[in-house]
């Protein structure tokens, strides 16, 4: 920008989402300050993380993990009150020429409007949905969960958890030639769209047993030993569950040594050492967007929420009980919605 130091944007009463306490959030006016090398953004979707945003929802961050925890573009400090939130769809309004009205996604949190740094920015591929772009940040954990991994064409594979984390690892891994992927969830509404994704599915007494790889993601100490028990000898479980403050009970006794099984954790704070050396955050991210041109993935989107009521209703979809897969907010002159009657029940718009 021609600016020579920050400049503070009439947005039009821009505001942000902040976790205020345990179990409480409210909407709250944020200025927008913009500086050389810096775009504006307006917001068009921002996904909600209910793994991580659950956590810090409740107050479940351990003090040992405030720096790690923290998001790019994080407010505030741990505990409370922080602005929280690394999933945002938006319109560039002004700064880089190169981006003006492009569709971008970044590392924001909930914020109608926003400025950051345009070499945060990453363009949205022609011909995927704004609305379905929210999903990147999720690819990304999956893509990042199959380096860990290490899968080979073949593979029968094992994912334990079926949320928004474990479908895409699921899908993913489904498309490599020859492999045979099985979902395990406790809830059978599942099925369906196991189903569409090419998968098998279980519930957990009926899990598979002998599998190549098994991955979890339930965060659930009941999960973790339907994974070990659907592993095959020699075999590893990636975990991908973050357990925030909580404890987790680990079933190592009975056979766990003697079948050489490996409980290998998987985070997509770092990228795996051995391809540090070629991967960057950036082509990371950038690959994750390609892998959402899939319309099938937009069965992912379970709940639509107005920006202007989020506050009211993310106690609901960060209810552990609730049955939501991935909670888009809406913002204000919305782009490339997708229409799907069999999500759109759960939209709350009209509340």
């Amino acid at each position: 920008m021609a600016a020579d130091g920050p400049v503070t944007r009439d947005t039009g009463n821009a505001q942000a989402l902040w976790y205020t306490g345990k179990q409480e959030c409210r909407l709250e006016p944020a200025a927008v300050v913009s500086g050389a090398g810096d775009v504006v953004v307006q917001s068009v979707f921002s996904g909600i993380s209910r793994g991580t945003e659950g956590l810090v929802f409740r107050g479940e961050v351990p003090m040992s993990e405030w720096q790690r925890m923290r998001a790019p573009f994080q407010e505030g400090s741990f505990p409370f009150p922080v602005k929280y939130g690394y999933a945002n769809v938006g319109r560039v309004l002004e700064g880089d020429p190169d981006l003006e009205g492009r569709v971008v996604f970044s590392l924001f949190p909930h914020q109608s409007v926003f400025a950051l740094p345009s070499a945060s920015c990453v363009p949205v591929p022609d011909g995927i949905p704004a609305e379905r772009a929210v999903l990147a940040a999720n690819m990304e954990t999956a893509l990042n969960a199959l380096w860990d991994g290490k899968p080979s064409p073949g593979d029968h594979i094992c994912v334990v958890g079926g949320g928004v984390v474990g479908l895409l690892t699921a899908y993913v891994a489904a498309r490599l030639p020859g492999s045979r992927v099985t979902l395990v969830d406790t809830n059978q509404a599942r099925a369906g769209i196991a189903d569409a994704f090419g998968l098998d599915f279980a519930l957990p007494e009926d899990a598979p047993r002998d599998q190549d790889l098994v991955f979890h993601t339930s965060a659930t100490s009941a999960g973790l030993a339907t994974a070990l028990a659907a592993a095959g000898d020699g075999t590893s479980v990636v975990e991908l569950s973050w357990y925030g403050a909580n404890q987790v009970q680990a079933p190592l006794g009975a056979d766990f040594h003697c079948r050489r099984l490996k409980l290998v954790s998987s985070q997509v704070g770092t990228i795996p050492l051995e391809r540090q050396a070629r991967w960057t955050y950036r082509r990371r991210l950038e690959t994750a967007l390609t892998l959402l041109d899939d319309p099938v993935l937009d069965r992912l989107i379970s709940h639509r929420l107005p920006f202007q009521s989020l506050a009211d209703r993310v106690p609901e979809v960060l209810n552990k009980t609730s049955d939501v897969l991935a909670a888009v907010v809406q913002y204000d002159g919305g782009i490339n919605r997708v229409s799907h009657p069999k999500t759109d029940k759960h939209d709350f718009s009209g509340r």
